[in-house]
């Protein structure tokens, strides 16, 4: 196999994963800043494909075309419009990247079909993403569909990050972990499914502050109406922060300081402490729109560093011995 070949496709792989996790960013930039409706058709942008700058460049009717569309009370805010027209611009550069990794995965169908079609299958994902986006829209942001369209893109995350870790087989086998605990591998199963637990009731929780925020325009009224789910999350983000720091700590005894598993040990801790960080904030000073996506963001990294975490572990060979 070519190497440069390979190695290019890592780092294709690489740059659309964290292109993903862009767009999960901007995601939430425009649902915390109420964007989400800034541009109120697909693809187009108020009937423009690039979008306008001026409510004086749209017809002065456009509320009553909108309207008869099913979307009432469309009101033209540029610094809104752009927002999600910048989102929309992210994510069609995510369907070029994907393609691309997808077309140099090739070289592997000689020697390993199943990253050709694992790359394949995430195209055809991103694919169904843009129909979903679409769908967003055309739903005039329903709670349901926005969450499905932020648990499809961890989807299309875990299965790259599969994707380029088992292209490094070879380097991943050569990993020493057999001074981890037998029970290192079910535990951050068990962290990774709280994790999923953990953004479920996060989008849970998201879906009622947009209720909330329909019936309260300021922010710092919005915490004496939040459901139980709210509590239920917040309290068990100890649990999370308990499990990853015993994970975490384990790699600290067990793996060589220069190992890659010791720093995505690292980083796995670091990013569960500013996730918290970013709840309390949240929490204590009447949800400020900045953190909402900050906050999200991270809880997507870090599902993607413990899936990335047991991946290396599964080519080093630990998971069938265990």
């Amino acid at each position: 196999m070519n190497k440069e070949a390979a190695l290019n496709f890592r780092r294709i792989g690489m740059l659309t994963i964290i292109a993903v996790y862009i767009v999960i960013l901007m995601g939430g930039i425009v649902r915390a800043s109420g964007a989400g409706m800034g541009c109120p058709d697909w693809p187009t942008c108020f009937g423009k494909w690039i979008p306008p700058t001026e409510e004086s460049q749209l017809p002065p009717n456009y509320h009553e075309i909108y309207a008869q569309r099913g979307y009432e009370n469309t009101q033209f805010n540029p610094i809104k419009t752009w927002t999600e027209y910048t989102n929309r611009l992210v994510g069609a550069t995510i369907g070029f990247l994907i393609f691309f990794t997808a077309w140099s995965s090739r070289i592997y169908l000689k020697t390993d079909k199943s990253i050709f079609y694992l790359s394949l299958s995430s195209f055809l994902l991103v694919c169904f993403q843009g129909w979903l986006g679409a769908s967003v829209v055309a739903s005039n942001l329903k709670p349901v569909m926005i969450t499905a369209h932020m648990l499809l893109a961890l989807v299309i995350v875990a299965i790259l990050i599969y994707t380029i870790a088992r292209s490094q087989r070879d380097f991943l086998s050569q990993l020493n972990t057999q001074l981890l605990p037998n029970k290192f591998n079910k535990i951050l199963i068990v962290a990774m499914i709280m994790t999923l637990l953990q953004i479920a009731m996060g989008t849970q929780v998201r879906e009622a502050v947009d209720f909330i925020a329909k019936e309260h325009i300021e922010r710092q009224y919005w915490r004496d109406d939040f459901p139980i789910i709210f509590y239920v999350h917040r309290s068990f983000s100890s649990i999370i922060l308990f499990t990853n720091a015993w994970l975490s700590w384990k790699i600290y005894q067990s793996i060589d300081k220069q190992s890659l598993l010791f720093r995505n040990g690292l980083a796995l801790i670091i990013l569960i402490i500013i996730a918290i960080l970013a709840g309390i904030s949240l929490d204590r000073l009447g949800v400020p729109a900045i953190v909402q996506p900050i906050h999200l963001l991270i809880a997507n990294l870090i599902f993607g560093v413990q899936f990335f975490l047991y991946s290396c572990l599964i080519y080093s060979g630990r998971a069938k011995k265990v």
